[in-house]
């Protein structure tokens, strides 16, 4: 995989994630996703699940980002980029939910295909923390 290529796409999918957060348009986050797109967050919390396809998967970023009040916000950090088509980033995320300022770290496996994000597996570091921040 090209480096400054992976890099690039994943610097404008994490903006384009903020800005949604932030209650912004969902057009440039829908234009970064493969057709074919599946997300899997794992977990018993609420926005724990597989989500598959475009729709879907832009319903569960309005969910986490409904659950946050509009607070999310993510630091994208490392990047590790390999030979294939997969990426991992690790990125640290904060929010205020239920009144509470929460963070929590994790890593974003990514698989990109098409000059687009085709899946990701998010992989807390700290799962109970991250389904009890996410409940």
């Amino acid at each position: 995989m090209d480096r400054a290529a992976a890099l690039d796409l994943l610097a404008r999918l994490h903006a384009a994630q903020g800005e949604f957060y932030s209650g912004g348009d969902d057009a440039p986050l829908r234009a970064l996703l493969h057709s074919a797109i599946e997300w899997h967050v794992p977990g018993r919390n609420a926005i724990a699940g597989d989500y598959r396809g475009i729709d879907d998967v832009m319903a569960y970023f309005a969910r986490r980002r409904d659950h946050a009040a509009r607070t999310f916000r993510m630091h994208p950090g490392d990047v590790l980029v390999g030979e294939g088509d997969r990426v991992a980033v690790l990125t640290d995320g904060r929010a205020t939910i239920a009144g509470r300022a929460e963070r929590w770290s994790t890593v974003g496996l990514y698989r990109l295909a098409d000059g687009r994000v085709a899946g990701c597996w998010l992989l807390p570091l700290d799962p109970a923390a991250f389904d009890r921040i996410w409940a």
